[in-house]
């Protein structure tokens, strides 16, 4: 799934979507059924920030701009859990494997994704999973990352 693709997606849920100069650490907001983009960023990084701030449309309530309350870092988490998951669902690492892309930062091309972002999604899936996790013929395993087809 592509930027443009992501762009498409939002427009269908009548969110708008703004590539503007953001300042300080920030690469995304989304409020009011407004997301803004920080434009400097690759298409890739855009992607990945489109992706959790569409996860906040989805998921969050209200403003969690104050990550010190626990409620608002839970809140945070669960955006980028849909981000994960819509951007990198498991079928994506074994598709990965089918095409013999084995090392991360190739993974991370081939899922057109940051090495962050495909990092942090590996390990929201062990958090969820622990070390391994089925689907289909294969076993995942999340650390080391590796998929092992299984002959049934």
């Amino acid at each position: 799934m592509t930027y443009e693709c992501l762009l498409r997606e939002s427009d269908a849920r009548g969110l708008e979507v703004f590539e503007v100069s953001l300042r300080g650490n920030i690469k995304g907001l989304f409020q009011d059924e407004i997301i803004w983009v920080d434009k400097s960023l690759s298409e890739v990084e855009k992607r990945c920030i489109l992706a959790e701030e569409i996860g906040h449309y989805e998921t969050t309530i209200g403003n969690i701009l104050d990550q010190n309350d626990i409620r608002n870092r839970k809140q945070e988490l669960r955006a980028r859990q849909w981000a994960y998951e819509r951007i990198i669902p498991l079928s994506s690492l074994v598709q990965a494997h089918c095409a013999r892309v084995r090392d991360r930062h190739d993974i991370a091309d081939f899922l057109n994704v940051t090495e962050e972002f495909l990092q942090a999604s590996i390990d929201r899936y062990q958090e969820k999973f622990g070390v391994l996790v089925t689907i289909d013929n294969y076993i995942i395993y999340l650390d080391p990352l590796r998929i092992v087809e299984v002959q049934i």
